[in-house]
C-alpha cells in the first residue's frame, strides 16, 4: 500500500531536519524495512514536508516501530524540529519537490 503523508518542519530547524536525514541511523532503516516498509521519500517545500511510503500495513509497521528504542529516540529528535509530527493525506505530492530522504 502507498501512503502519503505531511508533517511540518519549524523554520528555525530546516537545516537540522535535513542534516539529520542524511545521517539516518542503520539500524532504524533495518527496522523500518523488517516492518514492511519498501521504500519511503520526502520531499520538502520551504517548512511542508510530504513522505510517500510503499509499506505491507502502514498501521502494523507503527505499532511495531513504537516500541523500539532506536525509534523512540528518533521520534524524540523529530519532536524537536518538527511543528506537525503526522497529518495523514491521502493525496500524494510533486515528484519535483526537493528529495530530503529515501529509503
Amino acid at each position: 500500500m502507498k501512503v502519503a503523508l505531511h508533517t511540518k518542519v519549524r523554520a528555525d530547524r530546516v537545516a537540522e531536519y535535513d542534516a539529520a536525514h542524511r545521517q539516518v541511523p542503520e539500524e532504524l532503516t533495518a527496522a523500518i524495512r523488517a516492518a514492511g516498509v519498501s521504500e519511503w521519500t520526502i520531499w520538502r517545500s520551504g517548512t511542508d514536508l510530504f513522505h510517500v511510503l510503499e509499506v505491507e500495513n502502514y498501521r502494523a509497521m507503527t505499532a511495531e516501530l513504537e516500541k523500539l528504542p532506536v525509534n523512540i529516540a528518533w521520534q524524540a529528535r523529530m519532536a524537536e524540529l518538527l511543528d506537525v509530527v503526522h497529518d495523514y493525506s491521502a493525496q500524494g505530492s510533486d515528484a519535483s519537490l526537493p528529495v530530503v530522504w529515501e529509503l
